[in-house]
């Protein structure tokens, strides 16, 4: 059973660590506000944002701001219960990072989420790295978000 003292205490961690990566996934999704096609022909707008976007779809930069804080909230959220309590918060942003981009479902059911939650947090950083493909074929950009992810990943480990 939670006390106020503990819930009070995850939901500052929570909001350390949407801070941490609001603006990370800002960097890497890029922003635009109008609709486009994504490398895999989904549908996005603001900085990566698929869900219930429809191309036609339009938004102001405060939408966007918005719109990403309450997303990146929504993943913090949504993994949560996938990686242990005690993991570092760079390391937790870092995934929060990733689920924006492939999905919580995806990160939940990956070697990531599964290493993370066997104690082996390295190999769970070093992970990352196997997600840079998009349509099945190897992203240099995501080569590199996901090099950027892992090291803010282990930054918390140390």
């Amino acid at each position: 059973m939670r006390g106020p003292g503990k819930l009070a205490g995850a939901t500052g961690a929570a909001a350390l660590v949407v801070a941490l990566a609001v603006p990370m996934v800002k960097a890497w999704e890029g922003r635009r506000l109008a609709a486009y096609a994504d490398l895999v022909g989904k549908a996005t707008i603001c900085d990566g944002e698929t869900r219930g976007v429809r191309m036609g779809d339009t938004a102001t930069p405060a939408e966007c701001d918005r719109m990403t804080a309450a997303a990146v909230a929504e993943f913090e959220a949504a993994i949560r219960p996938c990686l242990p309590g005690d993991l570092p918060l760079p390391s937790r942003a870092a995934f929060t990072v990733t689920a924006y981009n492939i999905g919580a479902d995806a990160f939940c059911a990956s070697s990531m989420a599964r290493r993370a939650m066997a104690g082996n947090l390295r190999g769970s950083c070093d992970a990352l790295m196997m997600w840079t493909k998009a349509g099945g074929r190897v992203v240099r950009g995501l080569v590199n978000r996901r090099t950027a992810e892992r090291d803010l990943c282990l930054a918390g480990l140390q």
